[in-house]
């Protein structure tokens, strides 16, 4: 009964949440449709249908993150770091980081989009890649090594490797940076390294709690590179998807019910090897009561059910709308104006990132509201805006992502030398967080559409819109930890000239 009243408050309180997050998306592809980018009344309804199941899926999903994922994460971080193994915290990372990448169904999306270099190869590689980079992040929070360092020499050793690499297959590594860190990952590895933070006693440990997102989305990037390297794929041939064509509703029905399967398989078989790896943790460690472990299962079935209606509505409804706009709006006589526009959406659809919701809320929560959701959530927004606008231009002008993920990561990793620890950390998490599903089926396939009505080629023009998604914030939110900086050595002024001393030579506190 108790459960039950809390659920009934919570899906009160992220039901807002979600209409908030997504309602500003479809107003603004409403305004399109109906002014400047005409599309059909079938692609119109399957988009609006998509969004109802975005809104649900959104909702379920971060209900049962926020009940089973973190405290899931939480309990293997603590248990593990408890027991001051180091081989056996070694092998649990990344046995850990292995296995929920191959969880991730943004990976899967995007391995089906690379065709010279086979599925499994692609997911086993990234998988690794991940696993060798939780192992560090572990071994960096351990031993209290410098963010900062490490992401220079990782990010170093990254663009050293891309000379090596054929120039179609940039794009496609960098994207799987950010493919890699979505709704699955993202609450697992943040609260596996809340819960690692936890036992520490020192001040550093709430900055060190962060910073595990940063480098598991450097570890695919540097394997993809080095996968490029071997299986030296050259031109990168891909087929984009045709625009579906419905004819009366119950073809419309029959397009959603073919999806549901889908993604009812898919999301089973991504869920299982999480709730496999917690079962035997559980099984060995025997620390959780039955309450609360009721509680998590019931979390991970509303976590399924939300990613099933959440994948299928994006898929399915948002995919050939977002298509099709970035056709219509590129192929009219001011084809500029998609610039503006892909900002304005890429400035509201990161809100509707389900992994976004949970790192607001930890950061809040873990930084005592020093760090509000509200100002996390305006940075990584203006950082999206920014990315859109770039990669628009990038579909405009053809122009190489080097030219802008070079400066942008050297601006980024500058920055770092610059801003309190625990920005450098949220920063580089937000990188990976922001490009979720939402910017794989609705602003990727928004680009492709743009980039096939203006001619240019869509592996090295429209791919990289994930990369570039995944960089933005890590300037916009480390400019915040600047502004919090200014502020709180402003406070600091302020407090010291308050007081004087009087002629006897007392100190006399004047008020503030």
């Amino acid at each position: 009964m108790i459960l039950l009243k809390v659920n009934r408050s919570k899906f009160k309180e992220k039901f807002k949440e979600t209409l908030k997050a997504v309602l500003p998306i479809i107003a603004i592809v409403l305004v399109l449709c109906f002014t400047i980018a005409p599309i059909s009344p079938s692609i119109l309804m399957a988009f609006l249908i998509g969004a109802v199941l975005l809104i649900v899926g959104m909702l379920l999903f971060s209900i049962g993150a926020e009940m089973a994922m973190t405290p899931m994460g939480e309990r293997v971080g603590t248990t593990m770091t408890k027991s001051k193994n180091l081989l056996i915290m070694i092998l649990v990372s990344f046995t850990l980081g292995f296995i929920i990448t191959i969880s991730e169904p943004d990976l899967q999306v995007l391995a089906e989009q690379v065709p010279s270099v086979p599925n499994l190869v692609l997911i086993l590689a990234v998988a690794a890649g991940v696993g060798c980079f939780l192992v560090i992040a572990l071994l960096r929070m351990l031993f209290g090594i410098g963010l900062s360092y490490m992401l220079l020499i990782f990010y170093g050793t990254l663009f050293i490797l891309t000379c090596f690499v054929p120039k179609d297959f940039l794009s496609v590594a960098f994207d799987s940076g950010g493919v890699t860190t979505g709704p699955m990952t993202v609450p697992f590895i943040m609260a596996f390294g809340i819960g690692i933070s936890a036992i520490r006693s020192d001040r550093h440990a709430a900055d060190d709690s962060f910073g595990l997102v940063s480098l598991c989305s450097v570890g695919p990037i540097i394997a993809v590179l080095i996968l490029g390297m071997i299986f030296n794929p050259g031109s990168v041939d891909y087929v984009p998807r045709s625009i579906p064509d419905i004819d009366n509703s119950v073809e419309l029905w029959a397009m959603f019910s073919k999806g549901f399967p889908t993604y009812i398989k898919e999301m089973a078989v991504s869920l299982l090897p999480i709730v496999l790896f917690f079962g035997v943790f559980q099984l060995i460690s025997r620390d959780i009561k039955k309450k609360a472990l009721i509680k998590i299962l019931i979390g991970l079935a509303y976590t399924y059910v939300g990613l099933v209606l959440f994948l299928t509505g994006v898929n399915v409804g948002f995919m050939p709308a977002g298509n099709y706009l970035g056709q219509v709006i590129a192929g009219l006589p001011y084809s500029f104006i998609i610039v503006p526009i892909g900002m304005l959406i890429g400035y509201f659809i990161v809100q509707a990132e389900p992994a976004v919701f949970v790192l607001t809320k930890q950061v809040e929560e873990i930084t005592s509201g020093a760090i509000p959701a509200k100002a996390m959530g305006t940075s990584l927004s203006i950082g999206v805006a920014v990315s859109i606008g770039l990669s628009m231009i990038r579909v405009l002008t053809g122009i190489s992502i080097m030219w802008f993920i070079v400066p942008g990561y050297a601006i980024a990793l500058i920055l770092t030398f610059f801003v309190p620890k625990i920005f450098t950390a949220i920063a580089f998490d937000s990188g990976g967080v922001a490009s979720g599903p939402m910017t794989a089926t609705f602003l990727l396939p928004f680009a492709m559409g743009a980039c096939s009505a203006v001619g240019g080629n869509i592996i090295t023009d429209a791919f990289g819109v994930v990369a570039m998604v995944a960089m933005t914030p890590l300037i916009t939110i480390q400019i915040l930890g600047v502004i919090y900086r200014l502020k709180e050595e402003s406070l600091l002024r302020s407090a010291v000239s308050g007081v004087s001393i009087d002629m006897y030579g007392d100190m006399e506190i004047i008020e503030l």
